[in-house]
């Protein structure tokens, strides 16, 4: 699902429309596994352990942290590499109410710290791109660069009045007839043309296999979420891996002067991350090393 920036997108698909996966394996044993927790709430994770800088993976809603499973592979040499289910999702709790976007950058500041993680960049996919902002705004002399996955398409976007109506209305549906509606959405809006049938399955199942009140709860908590004022007050370049099957409008960025550099990853659909893994490493390898020119 598209980060706050881009839920104009589904907004009016939704008007117009009117209505398991294996363990990661570690490459590295330890003695003995930290554990992690926030507002009483069990945070999941994979760590690589080792590495002076670390990338640390967060998935978007209604997936899980072995999203990143290529990812792990392919960078474990080199960094320290950190994958984590947010709370509501994948092995981590599921037991609290808060499902703010504050509440998971403190979910996120509660992994950093407590795995006492140095020189992070952080690499936020679909919803998880305020997330990954928020969190190094409270981490600002851990964390040395924010990359976004797929998101931030609508950056800078006017949320009118008729908009916010219209944001409201569409919610109602999709609380209404969360499997239909959601379905339709994923099966338009997500997978491009070059999606592989195997990663729409799996979309397709997680999507299906959550607690669908949580999880609609968690979108429309992330949608209100100030991403415009919150993103000027990073001072930071914004980093973005995007699929340009949906182009990334550009024009907020330069408005609100935001540094950001466009990586475009090709047509993939919203999971550039397993739908063209090779790719994806090769533009965010390309960004890590930008990140450490800075």
């Amino acid at each position: 699902m598209k980060s706050s920036s881009n839920i104009f997108i589904i907004v009016l698909f939704l008007l117009q429309y009117g209505c398991s996966n294996a363990d990661t394996k570690s490459k590295a044993t330890s003695p003995e596994k930290i554990r992690v927790e926030n507002l009483g709430a069990s945070i999941d994770y994979f760590d690589s352990r080792t590495g002076d800088t670390t990338l640390l993976f967060i998935h978007g809603w209604n997936i899980n942290k072995e999203y990143w499973a290529d990812q792990i592979d392919f960078f474990s040499g080199e960094y320290r590499v950190v994958t984590v289910d947010l709370p509501g999702f994948g092995k981590s709790g599921k037991n609290r109410k808060s499902w703010t976007v504050e509440e998971y950058g403190n979910d996120v500041t509660s992994i950093i710290k407590q795995l006492d993680l140095k020189n992070v960049v952080l690499v936020g996919h679909s919803m998880s791109g305020a997330i990954a902002v928020e969190a190094a705004l409270r981490n600002p002399t851990r964390v040395i660069g924010v990359v976004g996955v797929d998101n931030f398409t609508n950056f800078g976007t006017v949320v009118t009045p008729q908009l916010k109506k219209d944001i409201s209305e569409a919610y109602k549906k999709l609380r209404a007839d969360y499997k239909k509606v959601t379905l339709a959405y994923a099966n338009q809006s997500l997978f491009s043309p070059s999606t592989d049938s195997a990663v729409r399955k799996r979309v397709l199942s997680d999507f299906m296999n959550v607690d669908s009140v949580t999880a609609v709860d968690i979108l429309e908590t992330n949608d209100k979420y100030p991403i415009d004022e919150k993103l000027k007050s990073l001072k930071k370049p914004i980093y973005l891996i995007n699929s340009n099957f949906h182009p990334t409008d550009t024009l907020g960025f330069k408005k609100y002067n935001v540094p950001y550099y466009l990586f475009n990853v090709g047509p993939t659909g919203h999971y550039p991350m397993i739908e063209s893994a090779g790719e994806f490493n090769k533009l965010l390898t390309q960004v890590v090393h930008k990140i450490g020119q800075v």
